[in-house]
């Protein structure tokens, strides 16, 4: 990986550790969601005039099919995972959806884009991936699963968490070959799956106006950063998978949950802290080793 490329990997990670907080300090729901997405439209609108003027009068229909295909498995990422939270706890669904998505992603870009990893590269993504399950608590979800009254719960959990993982890996990979290959704007491919989300969450939000209306006014300014530091973090992300191969991006912006972690714990609580703190030495010795692969 390029020093670029890691740089602004690092700056993703950042970011996206950032909004995740802020979020989670909100409190999140579906009227956050429809804010943080309204208000991408409005303020990346801007620039994304700006960058479209220069790009779509070269595309043909393969460029409007990619954009159309990585927005829908956005769209059926986001919902997926949202059912996951409403089936299972998202103490289950999370480090699963985080650890498998980057680990398939670097096996999707291998099988699918071409790209080749090297032994300390490989090992680097596994590292990774075993850093973001400490740091979520993974080792409880064994625990739980011999409980007879949250097997059920906790097995629903790992069902639709690996199927988020899976969302997450396509999404990786389609992203990574439209700006990779065919030479899309970052900015247009983060924006076109922002937008979309808004009527995905439309008819949720449309059932209590009264609670948007509240949720607007105490909720607008953490909802403004996100709508910020939300694309910001993947369109880096995606610039650097210009640079440097998928198969080593992927795995390493989920240092975003080492930045997590050490900014007062892992997203979801402040329990098992040496576990976490174990975790987040995996992901740094394993972006070590992407870094150098």
């Amino acid at each position: 990986m390029t020093p670029l490329a890691l740089t602004l990997v690092l700056a993703a990670a950042v970011c996206h550790a950032t909004w995740n907080l802020v979020a989670k300090t909100a409190g999140g729901g579906n009227s956050f969601v429809l804010m943080g997405s309204l208000l991408v439209g409005v303020l990346w609108a801007p620039v994304v005039v700006w960058i479209g003027v220069q790009e779509v009068v070269n595309w043909g229909g393969a460029e409007w099919l990619i954009l159309a295909v990585s927005a829908v498995v956005h769209v059926v990422y986001f919902r997926t995972l949202l059912h996951g939270y409403a089936v299972s706890d998202l103490t289950v669904v999370y480090p699963v959806a985080r650890g498998s998505g980057p680990l398939l992603s670097s096996v999707g870009a291998v099988l699918i884009l071409g790209e080749s990893i090297s032994l300390a590269g490989a090992a680097g993504a596994l590292a990774v991936v075993s850093g973001v399950f400490l740091i979520a608590g993974g080792p409880g979800l064994w625990r739980q699963a011999h409980e007879p009254g949250q097997r059920e719960r906790v097995i629903r959990g790992l069902s639709w968490g690996a199927l988020t993982g899976a969302f997450i890996a396509a999404y990786t990979v389609i992203d990574g070959y439209a700006v990779k290959i065919m030479l899309i704007s970052p900015i247009l491919v983060d924006y076109v799956g922002n937008v979309l989300r808004i009527p995905v969450m439309l008819p949720f939000v449309l059932r209590d106006r009264a609670g948007f209306a509240q949720a607007w006014r105490t909720q607008w300014r953490a909802a403004t950063v996100v709508a910020v530091l939300g694309p910001l973090s993947y369109v880096m992300v995606l610039y650097a998978v210009r640079m440097a191969p998928l198969s080593h991006v992927a795995p390493a912006r989920e240092v975003s949950m080492l930045f997590a972690a050490l900014a007062g714990g892992s997203l979801l609580g402040e329990t098992d802290r040496w576990l976490r703190l174990l975790g987040a030495a995996c992901i740094a010795a394993g972006v070590v080793a992407l870094a150098l692969g």
